[in-house]
């Protein structure tokens, strides 16, 4: 079993270590871009631009991004993991530039291209530069977003409690494990069950707002109406009750009594001669 190396340093690891592969493209176009200059981001137009363009293409590079766990006893989990973006020569397999995925801004992805990024490298002697890589395909350029994401999990970078536990070092059946320690942490703080002896009672206190609504209202009635109507027909009352007015019916009856009494009808003023007016056969208008 051939002994695993460490990718940045082809220094070798031990032999329980593991490693796996996130993302390989076989052909990724690597650029020396200047520096940035704005807090808008990356444009990657201005690197491929037809007539002045800013960046210098250096050459097409294979691009792997691989998975390193090293068994670490001091680790919460066993082991470390770190994460590394790869740049070689894509006919021999030789390093060309590497870069630890220790934090999101390792990688930025341009604003103006979902196939471009710039891609912050360590050389020789720790020297650091930026690169600008650009991705043939679309997919190739989403299958490497998508390594990154599961890298920044793993690692802890984005996650929660999860991600930490697993930051501390953890990948492949180990960070499963860590996974799992943590989730059932969490399920014990969250534990809502009922112990031996425990009740629950519950207050069903629909009767007791029916009734409080009930007198609620009464007191909102009463306060609307605080004067009270008088009592029928009571022989205490303040104002008497006034007779209704006499029918069209009643009127003829009494005026027919009247002439059968000898009333004569100068006595029977017409409203005409009470209010002064005196019609006679013309009227006043002759």
């Amino acid at each position: 079993m051939a002994t695993p190396v460490d990718p940045t340093t082809s220094l070798p690891l031990p032999q329980d270590s593991i490693q796996r592969i996130l993302h390989v493209t076989s052909a990724v176009h690597v650029y020396a871009i200047p520096p940035l200059t704005t807090t808008k981001g990356y444009s990657a137009s201005s690197w491929t631009h037809p007539s002045a363009p800013t960046a210098q293409q250096i050459f097409t590079a294979g691009l792997r991004v691989m998975e390193t766990a090293i068994p670490n006893p001091a680790s919460p989990t066993g082991e470390n993991v770190k994460t590394d973006i790869l740049l070689e020569d894509p006919k021999t397999g030789e390093l060309f530039a590497a870069a630890p995925y220790t934090t999101p801004a390792t990688v930025e992805q341009a604003n103006d291209s979902s196939r471009f990024f710039a891609l912050r490298v360590i050389g020789e002697g720790g020297r650091k530069a930026t690169l600008g890589l650009g991705f043939e395909e679309r997919s190739e350029a989403l299958d490497f977003g998508i390594a990154l994401q599961e890298a920044r999990k793993v690692s802890g970078m984005e996650g929660g409690a999860v991600g930490r536990e697993i930051g501390a070092g953890a990948a492949g059946k180990v960070g499963k494990d860590a996974v799992m320690r943590v989730k059932a942490k969490e399920a014990e703080k969250k534990d809502w069950s009922l112990k031996e002896g425990e009740t629950i009672t519950v207050n069903i206190g629909e009767k007791g707002r029916r009734n409080g609504r009930a007198e609620t209202e009464k007191k909102d009635s009463e306060t609307l109406f605080s004067l009270k109507p008088p009592a029928p027909g009571g022989s205490g009352s303040s104002m008497p009750f006034l007779p209704p007015p006499p029918s069209a019916s009643d009127v003829k009856a009494e005026r027919s009594r009247s002439r059968s009494r000898g009333v004569t009808p100068e006595k029977e003023k017409t409203p005409a001669q009470e209010m002064g007016f005196d019609d006679g056969e013309f009227g006043e208008f002759q």
